[in-house]
């Protein structure tokens, strides 16, 4: 985009980016002048403690108070506190906007990371009442930090954010990507991303147009997309919400775009929500999503809704929790399709070149260990691991039990004392998978310490439990391999 598409001009976003520094407004700068209750509090919505803390309108505590507090301070004070930016340049741009006898935030400018800053529109909870702009531009909510957690940060030459409203997907690939393209199908979304980019110091190359379209013909080392994933018949009123497409295709549509986007070894990753229909396995369903494209796929479910609360949530969004009407339609659409519940999750993919892709469709709801996409990278290693190793291959291995790994076991009282029931192998650390094991498997994990080749460590089971050695082997490959998928055993290298 050239420099007109900005929110203020190149010089305008040099002096902002002057103003911010100087004043120490940064997520460091902020914290050290509200202190932990008042920092507490605002993550609560509660400015009494961060007010108090900046009843001196220092140029910080004046930014504090307008772009973090929400409130409107004399014209005067807020000129000083975005000098040497131009007061009147900021009001033409939207930066910040007149009410009552003073100024007030016109976006929603966030300290984000050390040093970085993003723009977006001022969220709904802010201005209740006020309807949200058709091409509302949201900021960082929890569907964006989930991706930002998820996104393997491994360097790449080239990199794409599909729909990447503020931006802030974007400013993560231009610290691990040479070269980062970003889209979107809204221009003012377009004019936050470029604001955002200038800001921090970041060059991209930034496209208008629906999902892929503007790309078609490329191909991307990495891929990343927070879409208008919401589920329903089709409605469009907010494009961060809604794509335009019925039900769940958003999913499906990026699915099927991945394999012509990507360089081989390339990774794809986008956030989607799918339906459960009744009578259907929701995973079954949403594995078609990539039948025939070749891609490695790895589908992640977090969090599982019903319709109601569904509804409640996207409209409660947008401040349209007064129309009934929009609510009943909605829910109407939802039982016409036998919607029972909503699945919101991370789809990975890879483009490997593979005649036998993996695919995975799993529930994994547990709390795990951040960066998600360090453990997302990993799954994708143990699956090329695994691609080039037979049975034979995988008993020739030595492995190591994951490092705190756990047993758990369930067991009822009897007559001969405790008998157990259950046995459960839980990894504390990665992505916590728990997993119900025989005594055989608990032997094999037990003796996992990485001295003997699998094949020597079975041979000494099969002695113990008196088993042909052959057969408990044959027995043992699919058990193996799916224990190094989880990340419950290791290979040991060399």
């Amino acid at each position: 985009m050239d420099e007109h598409d900005m929110l203020l001009s190149p010089a305008g976003v040099e002096a902002l980016r002057t103003a911010l520094t100087r004043a120490g407004f940064t997520s460091n700068g902020i914290a050290n002048r509200l202190g932990p209750q008042g920092t507490g509090g605002v993550a609560r919505n509660d400015y009494r403690a961060a007010l108090r803390a900046t009843e001196e309108r220092d140029p910080l505590g004046t930014l504090i108070r307008v772009f973090i507090c929400d409130q409107t301070e004399a014209e005067a004070t807020v000129a000083a506190a975005l000098a040497p930016l131009d007061v009147a340049e900021a009001l033409a741009g939207g930066l910040v906007e007149r009410h009552g006898d003073g100024l007030r935030a016109g976006v929603d400018l966030e300290p984000y990371g050390d040093d970085w800053w993003v723009l977006a529109d001022v969220p709904a909870s802010a201005r209740p009442g006020r309807p949200l702009h058709a091409e509302h531009v949201l900021g960082i909510g929890g569907a964006t930090q989930t991706l930002i957690g998820a996104a393997v940060r491994r360097p790449v030459g080239t990199a794409l954010d599909l729909g990447t409203g503020s931006g802030v997907q974007a400013l993560h690939l231009g610290t691990h990507a040479q070269r980062v393209t970003a889209t979107d199908v809204s221009d003012r979304a377009l004019r936050f991303a470029a604001t955002t980019a200038a800001l921090n110091g970041q060059d991209w190359e930034l496209l208008r147009g629906d999902m892929v379209a503007p790309v078609a013909g490329r191909r991307f080392d990495l891929v990343v997309s927070n879409p208008p994933f919401v589920v329903g018949p089709g409605t469009t009123t907010h494009v961060y919400r809604d794509s335009g497409r019925v039900g769940d295709a958003i999913g499906a549509e990026l699915a099927a775009a991945a394999p012509d986007l990507l360089t081989e070894g390339g990774t794809m990753q986008y956030l989607a929500n799918w339906v459960h229909v009744a009578g259907e396995e929701w995973d079954e369903r949403v594995a078609g999503w990539f039948a025939g494209t070749g891609l490695d796929a790895w589908v992640i479910q977090r969090e599982v809704a019903d319709p109601m609360a569904y509804v409640n949530l996207w409209l409660t969004d947008v401040g349209e929790t007064a129309d009934p009407q929009r609510m009943a339609d909605w829910l109407d659409w939802f039982d016409a399709h036998k919607v029972e519940a909503i699945g919101f999750g991370i789809v990975s993919l890879r483009r490997g070149g593979h005649a036998a892709p993996v695919v995975r469709v799993e529930d994994l709801r547990q709390r795990v260990e951040p960066p998600m996409g360090d453990q997302i990278a990993a799954w994708f290693d143990r699956q090329d691991f695994l691609r080039v190793r037979d049975t034979e291959g995988l008993l020739a291995e030595r492995y190591r039990a994951a490092e705190g790994l756990q047993l758990r076991q369930e067991a009822t009282m009897g007559d001969e004392g405790w008998a157990v029931d259950r046995q459960v192998l839980a990894m504390p650390r990665g992505l916590r998978w728990t997993e119900e094991v025989d005594p055989l498997v608990l032997a094999l994990v037990g003796g996992a310490d990485g001295q003997l080749p699998l094949r020597d460590q079975l041979a000494l089971l099969a002695a113990a439990h008196d088993v042909p050695v052959d057969e408990l082997a044959e027995a043992a490959g699919p058990i193996v391999a799916h224990l190094v998928e989880r990340g419950i055993i290791e290979p040991v290298a060399g």
